[in-house]
């Protein structure tokens, strides 16, 4: 599409406000133009009072203007009056093009809850949050009570933490047994890759004894370890064992806050497999069916049955594991609202500890997308109808909403959201998510992320994305180097006396 933007506008937060109304748009100078092409174009005037945005979207001869005008007000609780303006100006012009009107309003970002966090924190009152949600940011008044309860949930886990120098690591497996059409993970399905696993556990092997020593030298304390992929459980139940047991020398496990291995997908869950991961100390596990409809799970690639997904969970309910979690996938291609009912009822029958609720997001690297390209979707159809059930019925079980994220081209602009049983939240998740403290991370795509104590300085450092790559002769080099780059972080933060 082509942008049209006025001076010192971000450009990034005009290209998101786009890929509400136009999802799966693409920004590139270099893109075919046609007379259809979109055209979007930004302008804002300010001062010292106000800021006044004008935004028009034009397809071929049809052309919408609107324009909204924001007070400049005092307050240690409002977002920047300038993006207020235009993207409550954004929202008028896409809402009479398309008549459409997103309940994220102009909340665009991956961790809504963050807004909220950081507003509780600042001593802002809930009447006055919920206000700056529905007034600012527009959200519909349901996704704002949402927001609140799974920020308020965070809120309680973040404080239990305490304050002192945690961190969690998460340990990659990105090996599949086959690769599902809407999947742009770092993950491999082929022979020839999967031939890899042996060398790739060997790297792995030296470098989490490596990663654990780091932590130690710099002067953290593993809160959370998190096995995932990838499917871990692709492994068999002997390379199960030596990768928990080496996590099980380098740190105490029995100590850990949680320790999490993302079994995924039901095809590859033996009992052996899951007495390896028990024996291992893991105290929660995830095993994922998506959806429980055959026809769905064929078309998008997945390698098992509702039948397979049963005889996994009773497995995992004997292994005597202590928390399970389940993902579903609101939105998948070919899904209609009652088989999705009959889904979230079973799940919800079956009581596992955790339920994460997803929706379909459309990435461009999928499989899915080469072949399909209605698969994006501005208002989801039915998604919304499938996303609002799934969240009812889970509240109505006794499940509390407890971490959010939100991703880009998603169907119908809604959210993923994690509902657990009283005290089995999943606390790796909302760290990760929140971005509360620093995370370690090992092997091929995985990315290191150090947090400041204040969490105003956040780094990232990335592994090769590739497993061929990982396994490179210059591993050791790019590793010490990462290391040094964790180190001068460490440097500049202190471990607290």
């Amino acid at each position: 599409m082509i942008l049209n933007i006025g001076p010192n506008i971000n450009r990034y937060y005009v290209q998101t406000l786009c890929m509400v109304f136009f999802p799966g748009a693409k920004f590139s100078e270099d893109e075919e133009r046609t007379p259809e092409t979109p055209q979007v174009s930004v302008f804002c005037d300010e001062n010292a009072d106000f800021a006044r945005a004008k935004v028009t979207i034009a397809i071929g001869d049809i052309s919408v203007t609107a324009e909204h005008t924001e007070q400049r007000i005092k307050s240690k609780a409002k977002i920047k009056t300038e993006k207020v303006a235009i993207g409550a100006a954004f929202l008028k012009a896409g809402e009479k093009f398309f008549k459409y009107s997103p309940s994220w309003g102009i909340l665009t970002g991956v961790r809504p809850t963050k807004i909220v966090r950081d507003l509780l924190e600042k001593g802002a009152g809930v009447t006055e949050i919920r206000t700056i949600l529905t007034k600012q940011y527009f959200l519909n008044p349901k996704k704002a009570t949402l927001l609140m309860n799974i920020a308020q949930t965070e809120h309680k886990k973040i404080k239990a933490l305490g304050d002192g120098d945690t961190c969690s690591v998460y340990i990659s497996i990105p090996f599949c047994p086959s690769r599902c059409s809407y999947c742009s993970f770092i993950s491999y399905a082929t022979k020839r890759l999967i031939s890899l696993i042996p060398d790739y556990l060997d790297m792995l092997e030296k470098d989490i004894r490596k990663t654990f020593a780091l932590i130690k030298e710099l002067g953290y304390r593993v809160s959370t370890v998190y096995i995932g992929g990838g499917t871990p459980s692709i492994l068999d139940e002997a390379q199960i064992s030596r990768l928990l047991g080496i996590v099980s020398e380098v740190t105490d496990v029995s100590a850990l806050d949680e320790y999490t291995f993302e079994a995924g997908r039901p095809d590859t869950v033996t009992a052996e497999k899951l007495k390896a991961v028990r024996d291992g100390g893991v105290s929660r596990i995830c095993i994922n069916p998506q959806t429980l409809n055959d026809s769905v799970l064929e078309n998008i690639g997945r390698a098992h049955t509702a039948e397979d997904f049963y005889r996994a969970f009773d497995i995992a309910k004997n292994s005597g594991i202590d928390c399970i979690n389940t993902d579903l996938i609101a939105g998948l291609p070919g899904e209609s609202f009652t088989s999705w009912q009959g889904t979230v009822d079973e799940i919800i029958r079956l009581r596992p500890d955790n339920v994460t609720v997803h929706t379909f997001c459309v990435k461009r690297a999928a499989d899915i997308v080469k072949n399909d390209r209605d698969v994006f979707s501005r208002t989801g159809g039915g998604v919304g109808k499938c996303v609002d059930f799934a969240q009812l019925e889970a509240k109505n079980a006794g499940y509390i909403p407890y971490y959010m994220y939100r991703q880009k081209n998603t169907v119908g602009n809604f959210e993923n959201v994690g509902f657990a049983l009283e005290g089995k939240e999943g606390l790796y998740n909302i760290y990760m998510m929140e971005e509360i403290h620093s995370i370690f991370s090992v092997g091929a795509g995985a990315v290191t992320k150090m947090v400041s104590p204040d969490r105003s300085d956040i780094r990232r450092v990335a592994s090769p994305k590739y497993p061929y790559e990982y396994l490179g002769d210059d591993h050791d080099e790019r590793l010490e180097v990462m290391f040094e780059k964790l180190r001068k972080f460490r440097d500049e933060y202190p471990a607290e006396k």
